[in-house]
């Protein structure tokens, strides 16, 4: 049990929010490291309750999660669906993360937070084992 315990220890330590190798050099060099922007399209389907309730869900995560790093872009099928093509999008509301890569796509009203939290790379899935 111990050693399981430090090793979770370990790993905490090596995820924490201290600079990289990397980082630290181009700090020592005067370059600013790159803040990860976050690029977001919410597609939804005109003034529905469920695209509503999507967009303000989607606030709240952004403004505590990413702290300002981030761009929404809503897009209105009903005005413009030519564009759900693009995204390849078959249901509303859909949220894509464009940036950071890879594209992720999550459908619904975004109400469970955690999944949303997962589905964007926020936050780890807990895994199978974890969960009995």
């Amino acid at each position: 049990m111990k050693k399981a315990a430090s090793a979770s220890r370990k790993r905490q330590r090596t995820t924490s929010a201290y600079p990289r190798k990397g980082e630290r050099l181009l700090q020592k060099r005067g370059v600013k490291p790159k803040v990860m922007e976050w690029e977001l399209r919410l597609y939804v389907a005109g003034n529905t309750p469920n695209s509503i309730t999507a967009f303000s869900n989607l606030q709240e995560i952004c403004e505590e999660h990413m702290g300002g790093r981030y761009h929404i872009e809503i897009i209105d099928l009903f005005e413009n669906p030519q564009l759900a093509r693009g995204d390849q999008i078959i249901a509303v509301p859909t949220l894509v993360r464009r940036l950071p890569t890879p594209i992720k796509k999550i459908i619904g009203d975004l109400s469970n937070t955690e999944r949303v939290l997962v589905g964007l790379d926020l936050k780890p899935a807990r895994s199978f084992a974890a969960t009995r």
